[in-house]
C-alpha cells in the first residue's frame, strides 16, 4: 500500500478467475440498455449509482471491495492486487456522509490501469477525477474524507446498486448506467447482442422509410 497503515483488519480472497477482457471488449461496442434487454434486464444497477466524474463509458472485470462505513482502508489494500482492466466495485454500505474515494486513490488507479470505480457510497474530488478521465460512478458526492482503520474485505462477492457482484464478473457502464454480467455468460453474449442489434436496426429502417 502507498499508506503506512496496518492492513490486518482486511480479509483478502485471491482464488478466483476473471472474465476475458477480449470478450468483454467485444460486448462493449453495444449500449448497456441493449445488453440489459438481451439479459432480460437482470444485473442492471439501481440508477442511484450514477456517473459523477471522468469518462462515462467503461468496461472491465469486477474487483469487489467491502468497506466499513466511511472507511477506505480496504480500497487501499485492494489496489495492491488490482490487474489491468479491473473495475473497483465498492460496497460502502450506501453511506453518503463520508467519501471513501478521491483523487489520491484515483492516481493509484491510473498507475494500476484500473478501468473504472463504482461505489455504493460517496466520492469526492470530482473535478480532479474528471481531469484524470477515470470513469467514476457513485451514490453521492461529499467532501468529507474517510478513516483508514478497517475492517473490510477484498475479493469476496459484494452488493452494489442492488446487484450481487462476484469477483471476475464483467461490468460495463455508459451514460445510461451500469450492468454486471456473470463471467460464465460472457463468451456467448456477443452473438446474441449482434442479433438483437440487427432486429432494432431493422425496426429503425422501417420507421424512417415510412416517413419518406
Amino acid at each position: 500500500m502507498f499508506i503506512n497503515v496496518s492492513d490486518e483488519s482486511i480479509t483478502v480472497s485471491e482464488d478466483w478467475e476473471r472474465a476475458s477482457l477480449e470478450h468483454i471488449e467485444e460486448i462493449s461496442h453495444y449500449p448497456v440498455a441493449l445488453i440489459g434487454d438481451v439479459l432480460q434486464r437482470l444485473g442492471m444497477m439501481a440508477s442511484a449509482i450514477h456517473h459523477v466524474a471522468g469518462k462515462a463509458s467503461f468496461y472491465g472485470t469486477v474487483l469487489p471491495i467491502l468497506t466499513w462505513e466511511g472507511d477506505n482502508l480496504a480500497i487501499h489494500r485492494a489496489l495492491d492486487d488490482a490487474k489491468p482492466g479491473d473495475v473497483l466495485v465498492i460496497n460502502g454500505n450506501g453511506e453518503t456522509n463520508r467519501a471513501v474515494f478521491g483523487d489520491l486513490l484515483g492516481e493509484v488507479c491510473l498507475i494500476r490501469n484500473v478501468a473504472a470505480v463504482v461505489i455504493d457510497g460517496a466520492v469526492r474530488d470530482v473535478e480532479e477525477l474528471s481531469a484524470m478521465g477515470l470513469p467514476t460512478y457513485a451514490r453521492a458526492v461529499n467532501p468529507a474524507g474517510p478513516s483508514k482503520y478497517g475492517p473490510g474485505q477484498v475479493g469476496a462477492p459484494v452488493a452494489c446498486g442492488n446487484v450481487v457482484c462476484n469477483p471476475g464478473d464483467a461490468i460495463l457502464g455508459d451514460k445510461d448506467g451500469i450492468i454486471v454480467i456473470s463471467r460464465h455468460l460472457v463468451p456467448s453474449l456477443a452473438g446474441k447482442l449482434k442479433v438483437q442489434h440487427g432486429i432494432e436496426n431493422s425496426f429503425r429502417e422501417k420507421v424512417r422509410a415510412s416517413i419518406r
